[in-house]
């Protein structure tokens, strides 16, 4: 079953070969309303069940209007709805979901529960996040790197802030897109081993480093991601400021990098925590690309899970 779990679990041909799909349906709906569906419908007479057990804008309205876009039909449903794993197994919803549906999207916390929900799924399964990686993103932002600078291959890409899922998932990138990644944030927010190892194991270049302003030289992109989840507590929230408050995104440290460097973040962004409204707003910023091509890219994976 071609389930869409992980960056660092799908064929690297596989990938490029969705990214290739994606730029083209891009490109095939220019000018056209927002809307409008796409010429092939290759999504006609087909169900996809979108499920969240975390909250969610930009996953939730993009898988939602690309599904619509391709002829589609959503069924939007909460993780209170289900009670995945609560009364019913995670494994029976699983069996019974596939009997009314054609694919699945699921957004949730533990990687455990999109795992199981894979392995027992007559259909194919999308990881729409998990606490350890957030595959779809990753797509739809190297999709926008390239858009802006050409092939990201052999490219600098420097993380700022804390090495969280988002990070994950870019470290599973530079080792199936062939760039290096440098982390720069506090030793008690380190990218987790297996990211980093994948993504060694490969020939990429890793590297840890402390001091922002050095990390950024060469850069090619800048990534951050917000400081806080909405599940954190006050006092935590005040702990991660003091950690990451150095490792801020502001003008000063997106001139320390390579001239024409972008800045990406996936939203949504605490303006004047992890970025400054100078950088967010300004001429390096590509953040509304990278929002819009969520839409594209998760579009073209859909349509790889389903052979279409």
């Amino acid at each position: 079953m071609p389930h869409f779990l992980d960056l660092h679990t799908t064929d690297r041909a596989a990938l490029r070969g969705i990214l290739d799909r994606a730029a083209a349906m891009k490109a095939a709906r220019a000018g056209r309303p927002r809307g409008a569906g796409d010429d092939d419908q290759p999504l006609a007479g087909r169900i996809v069940a979108l499920i969240f057990e975390k909250p969610s804008t930009r996953t939730r309205v993009s898988f939602d209007v690309g599904i619509r876009q391709m002829g589609g039909q959503t069924m939007v449903l909460s993780g209170s709805e289900l009670q995945l794993g609560h009364g019913e197994t995670i494994a029976d919803t699983a069996r019974v979901l596939s009997r009314y549906v054609d694919a699945i999207m699921l957004r949730t916390f533990d990687e455990a529960v999109l795992a199981e929900m894979a392995e027992h799924a007559g259909v194919p399964v999308v990881n729409g996040l998990t606490n350890q990686s957030h595959p779809c993103q990753i797509m739809a932002d190297v999709m926008t790197f390239e858009e802006h600078r050409g092939a990201i291959a052999g490219r600098k890409v420097v993380w700022s802030g804390d090495g969280n899922n988002v990070c994950a998932s870019w470290l599973h990138a530079a080792a199936q897109f062939g760039f290096d990644l440098t982390f720069t944030g506090p030793s008690a927010l380190d990218p987790p081993d297996g990211p980093v190892g994948f993504a060694r194991a490969a020939g990429r270049r890793v590297v840890i480093e402390r001091d922002p302003l050095a990390a950024v030289a060469g850069a090619d992109l800048v990534v951050t991601d917000t400081w806080v989840s909405m599940h954190d507590s006050q006092s935590a929230r005040e702990r991660r400021h003091n950690l990451l408050r150095p490792y801020q995104v502001n003008e000063r440290l997106m001139a320390a990098a390579r001239p024409g460097a972008l800045f990406m973040h996936c939203l949504p962004a605490h303006r004047g925590e992890e970025v400054t409204n100078a950088v967010m707003d300004g001429p390096a910023s590509v953040v509304w690309d990278e929002a819009e091509n969520r839409l594209h890219a998760q579009k073209a994976v859909l349509r790889w899970c389903l052979g279409l």
